[in-house]
């Protein structure tokens, strides 16, 4: 039976996908705040006034906005809250290019590691606000869960650890990706994540 107004359930409907993020900044960081995500995301901004920006790098209308409030502090590291926003690249080759492009602009990772699911670097925007980049390692959302279900995933939920001018190396040197995208499988690593 399906859903009415009269007679709507329990089971909600799904959104289509995640449209944008709006991230909050003092006002000395607000224009910062503006550059950095054009330069990380080779975004443009679609409208910008003295309180607002919406960015987008793609179809979308706006994926990050950044707003400038007057009471704002600066971020807390320990407090609650979110953790990161991820962005999906289409290749290794891609993936490790933006990290040249954006290290040229002086912006590097402050970690890069195998998560098994995906090949990611971390970065952070000037107020503290972490940024995952990666490319998907397995070919479907099944392999996907498949890999979270296994023996190596529960003793090793974090990841290993990469250097990326590594990957660059193993990529121009003619190595298949499916090769890159396999983890090194290090052994028992629960914490502490490099995140704060």
């Amino acid at each position: 039976m399906s859903a009415t107004f009269s007679n709507p359930g329990k089971m909600v409907i799904k959104p289509v996908h995640l449209a944008h993020v709006v991230l909050k900044t003092q006002v000395e960081q607000f224009q910062p705040m503006v550059e950095f995500y054009k330069t990380f995301l080779n975004a443009t901004v679609t409208y910008q006034n003295h309180v607002v920006s919406f960015l987008t790098y793609d179809e979308e209308h706006h994926r990050i906005a950044i707003g400038r409030f007057p009471h704002v502090t600066p971020r807390v590291p320990t407090a609650s809250g979110l953790v990161h926003i991820a962005f999906n690249f289409a290749s290794l080759h891609d993936l490790a290019l933006a990290y040249l492009q954006r290290k040229a602009h002086g912006i590097e990772p402050f970690w890069c590691v195998n998560h098994g699911l995906t090949t990611s670097m971390y970065y952070r925007d000037p107020d503290g606000n972490e940024i995952e980049t990666q490319v998907e390692n397995f070919e479907s959302p099944e392999e996907a869960t498949s890999f979270t279900m296994s023996e190596k995933f529960a003793e090793n939920p974090i990841g290993t650890d990469f250097v990326p001018e590594d990957l660059i190396r193993r990529i121009e040197a003619g190595e298949e990706d499916k090769e890159i995208k396999k983890r090194v499988e290090t052994g028992k690593r629960m914490a502490p994540l490099p995140i704060f």
